[in-house]
């Protein structure tokens, strides 16, 4: 049976590519797909194609070309705004790279790892590692996600502060563009002046460009000093003058500083499993000190008492747990890494992942709680994230006893109110989640025209059929 746009003839062409044992077209198997982990997208798919090489992913997108079949890459699924999801009412094919999964090759003298895009990042992890080595890169979703999206979404995670992105993580990449061309940019070069980085085109593109296939990523040395502490502090401008103790202190060995509110504290411990306060008495807000050095344990343990006693000193740190386990460091970052799922059994949840200058910190949470509550009074704000970098996930969850979709309906207003004070403080609106479908719009809306633009002459260079991932990041319809 044909779908809307693509006839059956058609789709059997595309299933021939890599075999009606990897072209799921029954409603059981495409279900998963079609649904982004908020549920605020449910789309649309005939098929769903899981090829098993570069070859066969060429051949998909070289027929797609041809035929004018708009193909939607999807890894991990664990996007969180509809980038990965395919649009509803049209015959969006899904190229899944989940069998392409294979880690390539480690080089721990070159300190680079070479992985399929549909690799897996603990897996990706656990490779480095087995050789001495560490992928700085930490999710929530590592369980699950892919590097391929991971670098479709130039992915940030807990340890931004001392490693970068994505961007920073990544030498080099292979490429299948929207044609079935091959791009082979598998460089493990730290220095490479040839001309216009391709490569840099790629990440943060949300598939929109191009079907990232493989890539070459950096590898660190295993630190040998590692700690964690818990600290209760009064204020936000309490947390911001200890990150700036602690990056005074540290320098390159503070590896993370985690911002978290009492709220976002309360809901943890109450609806995740295995998780607990690990101070007695309970403060305004939280931050978690993480340190690694690559000397010894001794040298991460006085920075780390170092860092607790000027603050204590300062009168910063109201109260503080230093983790006495690898178990123990575990179970707080388990706690801040559990924040985003705690909040779902609170009811409706508006969500937005923005960063401001660390600097500005203090004063748009302010700004925005007064904002949030003078237009929704009784929301309960759970700001948390990574404030090394700036990036905050400002979520609203729903007053308590409140409708969930009459709270959810008013996501856009809310949207406004938060974004509207990210961009007066000289922030972004998307700081690691990506554009996709849910902030597309906006997008072009506050964006200077020439910028928009050259977004749009980029992406006809590269796909001027608008067949990869379409509706997402920018249109080309002006």
């Amino acid at each position: 049976m044909s779908s809307p746009g693509i006839s059956t003839d058609l789709l059997a062409r595309f299933a021939a590519i890599v075999g009606d044992k990897y072209a799921l077209r029954d409603e059981g198997d495409l279900a998963p797909h079609l649904i982004e982990n908020r549920g605020l997208y449910h789309g649309s798919s005939p098929l769903l194609l899981k090829p098993g090489s570069v070859a066969e992913v060429s051949a998909i997108m070289k027929l797609a070309t041809e035929t004018g079949t708009a193909i939607v890459p999807q890894t991990g699924n664990t996007g969180l705004v509809g980038g990965q999801t395919p649009r509803a009412g049209k015959a969006d094919i899904i190229l899944s790279l989940e069998r392409m999964n294979r880690i390539r090759d480690v080089d721990p003298v070159a300190n680079v790892l070479v992985a399929d895009g549909g690799a897996i990042l603990a897996e990706v992890q656990k490779a480095a590692e087995a050789h001495g080595r560490l992928f700085p890169l930490s999710l929530g979703s590592e369980g699950s996600c892919r590097i391929g999206g991971n670098l479709s979404t130039n992915a940030g995670g807990t340890a931004v502060l001392a490693y970068g992105n994505m961007r920073q993580l990544c030498l080099g990449l292979e490429v299948v563009l929207p044609t079935g061309e091959i791009w082979d940019g598998l460089r493990r070069l730290k220095k490479d002046n040839t001309g216009y980085d391709l490569r840099d085109l790629f990440i943060g593109a949300e598939g929109t460009l191009g079907v990232i296939t493989g890539a070459v990523l950096k590898l660190f040395p295993q630190p040998l000093g590692h700690q964690v502490a818990f600290a209760g502090l009064n204020s936000v401008e309490d947390a911001l003058g200890l990150f700036n103790l602690a990056a005074s202190l540290c320098g390159a060995s503070l590896t993370g500083f985690e911002l978290m509110p009492r709220f976002g504290v309360e809901i943890t411990t109450r609806h995740i499993d295995g998780v607990r306060d690990p101070l007695d008495t309970a403060y305004p807000w939280y931050v978690l000190i993480d340190i690694s050095t690559s000397d010894s344990a001794e040298t991460a343990e006085r920075m780390m008492n170092g860092v607790l006693e000027q603050g204590f000193e300062a009168g910063l740190v109201l109260d503080a747990a230093i983790a006495a386990s690898v178990a123990q460091q575990k179970a707080i970052w388990h706690m801040r890494e559990s924040m985003s799922d705690a909040q779902k059994p609170e009811g409706g949840s508006i969500k937005h992942d923005v960063s401001v200058p660390v600097s500005r910190i203090p004063h748009f949470m302010a700004e925005a709680e007064d904002a949030v509550m003078a237009a929704m009074p009784g929301a309960r704000i759970c700001a948390f994230g990574h404030m090394g970098d700036g990036n905050i996930h400002y979520n609203i969850s729903q007053p308590v006893g409140a409708d969930k979709p009459a709270f959810i309906a008013r996501w856009r207003e809310m949207n406004h109110i938060v974004h509207g004070l990210v961009l007066a403080h000289g922030g972004s609106i998307s700081a690691e989640h990506g554009i996709g479908q849910l902030k597309r719009d906006e997008l072009a809306a506050i964006r200077p025209a020439i910028e928009i633009d050259l977004m749009r002459r980029i992406k006809r260079a590269f796909d001027p059929a608008d067949i990869m991932n379409p509706g997402k990041v920018v249109s080309l319809e002006v």
